[in-house]
């Protein structure tokens, strides 16, 4: 069991992932909740094009399925004996190795499970990274990979977490007042364009 000491946006875990199901919450319709984070963090880039200018590159942290099949942002059970912000980020900890803020929820989804027939309710949340531990509990089962929006939105294997990548990225542009305004067709999906923050 991962103990957690919550402050509003910050975890500190064991190295132990909680295990079992007796404390997994459900939705009225009997729909197992899950919640995560899309980590990410700004990478700075020099530009050779721009004459030396930097532009900062949003990149998004993804792993490993535990089945070896896929990759994914870290997700898990949310469970009664905590909040879903708290319960988010102790996945992020544990299937991820990385703490930082939780940002406000970016969405709910249901869907159905590729390996058993039942629906889940998932949330997702994005986490501004600020620290990547060495050790983490799921670290000798996961692979993690740090990669730009565009190759994130391809690797990853599930449709809804696509979605929440989508809106991460609408509301990261959205908050930069600096980026011009993209022409119509220069931007065919959200995941392929580029990602500068406002300053």
């Amino acid at each position: 069991m991962v103990a957690l000491v919550s402050q509003e946006s910050m975890v500190t875990p064991t190295l132990v992932s909680r295990t079992g199901r007796h404390l997994q919450r459900y939705s009225k319709q009997g729909s197992r909740q899950v919640v995560g984070c899309i980590p990410y963090r700004y990478k700075s880039r020099e530009d050779d094009s721009l004459a030396g200018e930097e532009e900062d590159e949003v990149e998004v942290l993804v792993i490993s399925s535990q089945k070896g099949k896929g990759l994914l942002f870290p997700k898990g059970g949310w469970e009664k004996d905590e909040s879903m912000k708290a319960a988010a980020l102790r996945e992020t900890v544990e299937e991820a190795g990385v703490r930082g803020t939780i940002e406000t929820k970016l969405g709910k989804w249901s869907f159905k499970s590729k390996s058993q027939d039942a629906v889940y309710e998932g949330h997702m949340f994005p986490l501004l990274v600020n620290e990547q531990l060495d050790v983490w509990p799921e670290k000798n089962v996961r692979q993690r990979y740090w990669m730009n929006v565009r190759e994130a939105g391809e690797v990853c294997q599930h449709w809804w977490m696509k979605d929440a990548l989508d809106l991460l990225v609408n509301r990261l542009t959205s908050k930069d007042g600096d980026r011009p305004a993209s022409k119509e067709g220069d931007c065919p999906s959200l995941r392929h364009c580029s990602i500068r923050p406002r300053i």
